[in-house]
């Protein structure tokens, strides 16, 4: 499933897949997965990118049950 809170976090923030990558310490194909959906990352990375966002856990990666 795509993570588009992430997305919109980065857009939101201003930055590209490249300037985020470089803050985060990966490539941009690893931010370009990570908002397709198609990477789990790390808890590390997680926090790394809710640091740069200045968002939380929650905000970007928890999902929620829809029941």
């Amino acid at each position: 499933m795509k993570n588009m809170r992430l997305k919109l976090a980065r857009v939101e923030m201003n930055l590209s897949q490249e300037e985020l990558a470089a803050k985060v310490n990966v490539t941009r194909p690893t931010i370009n997965l990570l908002e397709g959906g198609k990477f789990n990352p790390s808890l590390q990375l997680c926090i790394r990118i809710c640091k740069v966002l200045n968002k939380t856990l929650n905000d970007l990666f928890w999902k929620e049950d829809n029941l």
